[in-house]
């Protein structure tokens, strides 16, 4: 038997890379998926690739009512969300001199923001035994250059992961952290560029990683599911990375 036979999970972000991975894994594992997505298109591409076991839903995560209108139809549909992953997320760069308000407010909205309402808002549809999953960073552990307003929303959301687990103690909702390293997905080809020069610098990246190449996003969506499901029961407050070494060694 699949081993979230019966669950209802929600993957925010689950348009594309480690988000659409880990929607088709959790799905796969028997769970009925929510996904969101802010771009009516990726979201129907999404939902036909996910094939089964699988809703979307519109929306922008740092909008309150788009929030709002998530949880009311998960709450009248299924009346219960058991696994969350919190996984939309932005990425932009500039060093310090050269970061603006504009920049800033846009990450922390998204990232930190629309993380702390995501989960605040499902907590009335999750119950006793719940496992929330964060998407974090190993930049949230390194010292990137340029990426310090980036970095500073993962380690935040590292940091939720330790204070929510004491706050929901008493429910035995775990909260957990996920932290992937460079993992092949379309956004990191976007940042990376194309041709002669994005392959040159895709080598320079693999050649800090201990493993010596980019992660996959289902490499990250197993342990997505492994922290979902009940294999790790005993399994609270961690930061858990899949990073290649990048960030251990």
């Amino acid at each position: 038997m699949p081993s979230l036979e019966g669950k209802v999970s929600l993957v925010t972000g689950g348009t594309s890379g480690i988000g659409l991975a880990a929607a088709n894994a959790l799905a796969r594992e028997g769970s009925h998926v929510y996904i969101t997505g802010r771009r009516e298109r990726e979201l129907a591409n999404a939902v036909q690739q996910i094939g089964s076991n699988v809703t979307g839903v519109q929306g922008d995560v740092s909008n309150a009512q788009d929030l709002d209108h998530l949880f009311a139809k998960i709450r009248g549909e299924k009346g219960k969300l058991d696994i969350l992953f919190a996984n939309a997320g932005i990425a932009k760069y500039a060093a310090l001199g050269d970061i603006t308000e504009e920049l800033y407010d846009s990450i922390f909205n998204v990232n930190v923001k629309g993380v702390l309402f995501t989960v605040q808002k499902a907590l009335p549809l999750m119950p006793d035994g719940a496992s929330i999953i964060l998407n974090a960073s190993v930049v949230g552990s390194k010292g990137l250059s340029a990426n310090s307003v980036y970095s500073a929303t993962k380690a935040s959301i590292r940091s939720f992961a330790r204070t929510w687990t004491t706050d929901l103690k008493h429910r035995r909702i775990r909260v957990n952290a996920i932290s992937p390293g460079t993992i092949d997905t379309p956004g990191l080809n976007d940042l990376l560029a194309s041709g002669e020069a994005g392959e040159q610098r895709r080598k320079m990246v693999a050649s800090a990683i201990p493993l010596g190449r980019f992660g996959h996003p289902h490499e990250v969506a197993r342990a997505v599911v492994f922290l979902a499901s009940d294999d790790s029961s005993y399994v609270t407050g961690v930061e858990l990375f899949v990073d290649g070494g990048f960030a251990q060694v």
